[in-house]
């Protein structure tokens, strides 16, 4: 997907913060949130996504911590959804 697609579905105000599914060419879905972080911007224009997945989510909401976090490129998802 390209980051203009990715970047209007996430910074959709009613998908703030809310966990949705991630579609990928290669691997499995995933549940995660897509974080907005101090190098979201230029990650966003790299096409790069920084997502907590669902099994870490309760860690990220403690502790904030971005190693709680994974970044994914945006060239290998094919579908965004809410869940």
């Amino acid at each position: 997907m390209v980051n203009a697609t990715i970047e209007n579905f996430v910074e959709s105000a009613r998908r703030k913060n809310r966990v949705v599914r991630i579609q990928f060419k290669n691997r499995e879905a995933i549940d995660g949130t897509f974080i907005i972080s101090t190098d979201y911007q230029e990650m966003k224009k790299k096409n790069f996504w920084r997502i907590v997945t669902a099994a870490k989510a309760i860690e990220w909401r403690n502790t904030k911590n971005l190693s709680c976090s994974r970044l994914f490129n945006g060239d290998e998802f094919t579908k965004l959804s809410d869940i």
